[in-house]
């Protein structure tokens, strides 16, 4: 797999991820792009699960706040982001929380 292919699956599931960071170890030499793109996918899967275990918990107590599920596709605008980033091979972080991935992960480098 070439850095482009890794950079991408590394935003398609937890299971592209995985599969992104057992891949990105066969590199030599080690990408930036692709160590990049891990800590974003990682982090946005992270961030977005957080945030629909909320959305569930919040609308199941009050209901009338249902209107908050639409930021689901926010979330989703946002993944796409990411992925065109990594098709474009661009280090550029995901619009509004890509920021706080970028130092995170020390794991990765």
């Amino acid at each position: 797999m070439n850095n482009k292919t890794i950079s991408i699956l590394s935003y398609v599931t937890i299971i592209g991820w995985i599969v992104a960071y057992v891949k990105s170890k066969d590199l030599s030499p080690r990408s930036d792009l692709v160590v990049y793109h891990l800590k974003q996918g990682l982090g946005f899967f992270i961030l977005s699960v957080l945030i629909n275990v909320i959305l569930s918990v919040t609308v199941s107590i009050v209901p009338s706040l249902g209107f908050l599920t639409y930021i689901g596709l926010v979330l989703l605008i946002l993944w796409i982001f990411g992925i065109i980033n990594a098709v474009n091979e661009q280090k550029k972080p995901i619009p509004v929380v890509g920021k706080m991935f970028e130092d995170k992960f020390a794991f990765l480098h």
